[in-house]
């Protein structure tokens, strides 16, 4: 997909972040063993994190630095952060398992898949797809596509809205529309290096056939502007890989994308309303609670367009429902799950003509409004999503290459995009009680309440009836997150050095050099990196304790262990953790609400819960929320783990995937061990 991939990010000049983190990783090898010394001690200072380590390291780095070779200093944990690292010694009997037979997949996927490959086709086709965008040119990959992240450096500067709104760089004041440079790293403010996304607007209706670009109110953007001249907005996060995302057991930095996907939204059980629509057989629906685990990068991939389209409508609950069309096709019955009780009405069809659809997409040019404040999101942007897109051909505007091992023998004759619409990928890829069905849905789009009528089979719809929705768009958003989680979870880099030494029982003398087997014992020994990027016994390979190996095997919450000189005992979200890269202040990450209650409903905020599970149990809503009890007791008045901690990355392909942390902050892996080494 060549034309997709340029077209998919600006034609700026080549990042020097990339050029800098490789040449700085070549000259880590002259750098003086102290700094090794002082990065030992500092693991002192940060015991809170290095579980699995035991105290006493400032002994143990003096030991260190008198027998290693001049040549094992920060190289070797640079290294072996590039390699991966893992907790496994010689005395241990087996090796952990490789990447490749590790991939998490869902309980009951074949309840909504019938056809995994078809999936990974549609998933990817959405993925790489700029039709997607509300501007008609972004999509995931905009922000994913150098090795799974962003290495774009221009207007990629978010000014820390979270605290303020303040550019720091390259000097106070400074500016958006900023080309980074080598110079500017590491930052020391709050300023983050985020990925620029779409200019600040208010969504109106998605775009006609035929047009690019959907129904959008432009609004002044007092913070992403350029003398008056509205510019890309920039993420206040920085953009992490999806490669090798498929481990997480949450997603999202601060974990807010759930290991249960619920087909609506990144929320999974924490939204009681989400629900799709099940055709249990073409004349009959009713509202359907999805549930699927292991499925974070579902709920993950419905995330982003929730930013996308900003909207106050179609945002109510809804009071599951069983819709029946009855056999004459005379009457649809409505039966109120919750009541039992039920109203008969006539079965109208869908007119073919609405005056009312027709003016609301006149091509009429729009003011631009002068709100200062963000409308709030659209909680089920999926419908919308599939009422632009189920009917257009998939990657329409992009060249396809004929040797795509997925795409390819999707590819139109023409070479532009695929020769099947985004209906037929959805048909061959999903069970059909998700598609198929002879009632179609009317949304109020300014009270969300649902009206079901007759569907006039192979008559199409009016393209202008844009409040209408076939079964296929209203359930579009169970179909984008299941078939972009399928797409990636193929991008697993297992094929690596460190996989082969790992595959021969850490043996293979061949696999890695000796200044990486140097770096690789440091990484998981001394160094203390596995306390989080990893854990112990057999879950290393996957390189992060966030993982769903590691979940499962500790419990979604757990307690630091009683022997650390600091914060011993404390209960944390497994996998989640403060390092001190900036003060909580300026984002809390994991401390945060899931904002559920607000986009739900805001009269109810006892409903926004915590994103922290340790909070949910300590106020004790562990339990309602995920139908389980917590693994361990939380009292309400001790200190928890939670504010300003965010979830561990894993560590493969690390050197393709710069900027380091949550905020962007660290250019180069010699920055990161210079965090680490002379403290926060």
């Amino acid at each position: 997909m060549s034309n997709g991939r340029n077209r998919c990010h600006s034609s700026l000049p080549e990042s020097e972040v990339s050029k800098d983190t490789m040449a700085q990783s070549r000259d880590n090898a002259s750098l003086p063993r102290r700094l090794l010394s002082r990065f030992l001690k500092r693991i002192q200072i940060i015991a809170l994190w290095a579980a699995g380590i035991l105290g006493g390291l400032t002994q143990l780095a003096s030991k260190l630095s008198r027998s290693m070779k001049k040549s094992a200093t920060v190289a070797a944990l640079v290294t072996a952060a590039i390699l991966a690292g893992h907790t496994v010694s010689a005395q241990v009997a087996q090796p952990p398992p490789p990447l490749s037979q590790l991939v998490p997949q869902p309980d009951n996927i074949g309840e909504y898949i019938k056809d995994k490959t078809a999936a990974i086709a549609l998933g990817k086709s959405l993925f790489w797809d700029m039709q997607l965008g509300s501007d008609g040119i972004q999509s995931c990959a905009s922000c994913h596509f150098h090795a799974g992240a962003d290495n774009r450096s221009k207007n990629q500067i978010n000014p820390g809205q979270r605290d303020n709104n303040v550019f720091n760089i390259p000097n106070t004041p400074g500016h958006p529309n900023y080309q980074l440079t080598a110079g500017d790293y590491p930052i020391t403010s709050n300023d983050v290096t985020g990925s620029q996304g779409v200019f600040r607007s208010e969504f109106i209706d998605v775009a006609r056939p035929g047009r690019g670009e959907d129904r959008v109110t432009p609004l002044k953007d007092d913070v992403f502007n350029v003398q008056n001249v509205n510019v890309r907005r920039v993420t206040n996060r920085n953009t992490p890989t999806v490669i090798n995302a498929v481990f997480n057991f949450r997603n999202f930095w601060d974990g807010r994308a759930q290991d249960v996907f619920n087909g609506v939204n990144p929320f999974g059980a924490r939204d009681p309303d989400a629900f799709v629509l099940k055709a249990t057989d073409p004349k009959k629906l009713e509202d359907f609670p999805v549930r699927l685990n292991n499925s974070s990068l579902a709920s993950q991939a419905v995330g982003p367009p929730l930013n996308s389209f900003e909207t106050a409508a179609e945002d109510l609950p809804i009071a599951p429902a069983l819709i029946q069309l009855s056999e004459s096709n005379n009457t649809i019955s409505i039966t109120d799950k919750n009541s039992g009780n039920t109203v008969q009405n006539t079965a109208e069809q869908v007119p073919q003509t609405d005056a009312a659809a027709e003016a609301n997409n006149q091509n009429v040019s729009p003011s631009v409004g002068s709100s200062s404040q963000d409308p709030p999101p659209i909680r089920r942007i999926g419908r919308k999503l599939g009422k632009k897109l189920v009917t257009r051909k998939a990657l329409a505007k992009q060249d396809v290459a004929a040797d795509d091992n997925v795409l390819g023998s999707y590819r139109a004759s023409s070479g532009k995009g695929l020769n099947q619409t985004y209906e037929q990928l959805i048909q061959a890829a999903f069970q059909p009680q998700w598609w198929n069905s002879d009632i179609v849905i009317q949304v109020n789009p300014n009270t969300g309440e649902r009206k079901f009528l007759q569907r006039r089979r192979n008559i199409p719809l009016n393209p202008l009836l844009t409040n209408v929705y076939t079964l296929a768009e209203y359930n579009f958003s169970l179909f984008f997150g299941l078939a972009v989680q399928a797409y990636e979870s193929t991008l697993v880099s297992d094929q690596t050095p460190f996989d082969r030494f790992l595959a021969d029982n850490n043996s293979n003398s061949n696999a890695l050099t000796a200044e990486q087997k140097q770096g690789l014992d440091v990484f998981r020994g001394k160094g203390g990196c596995v306390g989080c990027h990893g854990g112990v016994g057999d879950l290393l390979t996957e390189l992060t304790s966030a993982s769903v190996r590691s979940v499962a095997r500790q419990g979604r919450i757990k307690r630091l262990p009683s022997f650390l000189p600091v914060g011993a005992n404390l209960p944390q979200d497994t996998g989640f953790f403060n390092i001190g890269v900036r003060p909580p202040s300026e984002d809390i990450g994991l401390g945060g609400n899931d904002g559920v209650g607000d986009l739900q409903k805001p009269q109810a905020p006892n409903k926004n819960s915590p994103l922290s599970e340790v909070r949910l149990a300590q106020q004790g809503r562990f339990q309602p929320i995920f139908g389980q009890a917590p693994p361990i007791t939380v009292e309400a008045n001790e200190t928890i783990v939670a504010d300003g901690a965010f979830k561990t990355p894993g560590l493969r392909n690390v050197e393709l995937t710069p900027p380091y942390f949550h905020n962007g902050g660290q250019l180069t892996l010699r920055q990161v061990v210079d965090f680490y080494s002379r403290g926060a």
